[in-house]
């Protein structure tokens, strides 16, 4: 990433057979690489511990940022994909949704932005739009869907699950204090993290797949 056009990661040679080839090969790599990234995931003392932070998106948008938001969504779907063939689901399903429509709310924006002009500052902002989406259609996703469903699933009351973040912040009174409290900022957190390991990333892997395209 550099403060001026930088030269596309696919060679003029990108609607050939072998290129798409090491495209679909480059999706499977980075999907396999989340998948495995989703085992290293570590609570944060300031959240409950159902809130597991990991950087599985980093090769979602580093993907993303080399090939586009569709390959970007297939790396993301791969993810889960392989995940859950590999450790199955602790969630009933719902946590694994959860963990791709967050993932594509991230790489959409940040993949769009980025695409048409590839720069550091474009990088950036699409990152930084990336993180704000997460974090708005996280907290709207948890409070209409996703912690109702999780509930469900485990045959617990939502109160139930807003104890749990009472118990580790007194303010959570209620299932909108939770979303605000923990939800946002876990979002938030994340995607500052993701994205700047992404950025200082990017480049490095970026001149590997040049080459490999050539």
């Amino acid at each position: 990433m550099t403060d001026t056009a930088e030269r596309p990661v696919r060679p003029d040679t990108r609607q050939t057979g072998a290129f798409r080839t090491k495209e679909v090969a480059f999706v499977g790599v980075f999907g396999a690489v989340a998948a495995v990234l989703m085992y290293f995931e570590f609570p944060l003392p300031f959240l409950p511990g159902f809130y597991q932070l990991d950087f599985s998106e980093v090769p979602v948008l580093i993907g993303t940022f080399a090939f586009g938001p569709v390959a970007g969504t297939l790396i993301e779907l791969v993810k889960i994909l392989l995940h859950l063939l590999l450790k199955g689901t602790s969630t009933a399903f719902v946590g694994d949704f959860a963990n791709f429509l967050i993932g594509f709310a991230l790489l959409l924006p940040a993949g769009l932005i980025y695409q048409n002009r590839k720069t550091r500052r474009r990088a950036l902002a699409g990152m930084a739009a990336g993180t704000a989406c997460m974090t708005v259609c996280g907290a709207v996703m948890n409070l209409y869907f996703l912690i109702p469903a999780y509930a469900k699933a485990f045959g617990l009351s939502v109160d139930a699950i807003v104890a749990m973040g009472t118990q580790v912040n007194p303010a959570v009174t209620s299932l909108n204090g939770l979303v605000l409290l923990c939800n946002v900022p876990f979002n938030l957190l994340k995607g500052v993290l993701v994205s700047a390991a992404t950025f200082l990333l990017y480049k490095h892997v970026s001149r590997f797949i040049h080459k490999a395209g050539e």
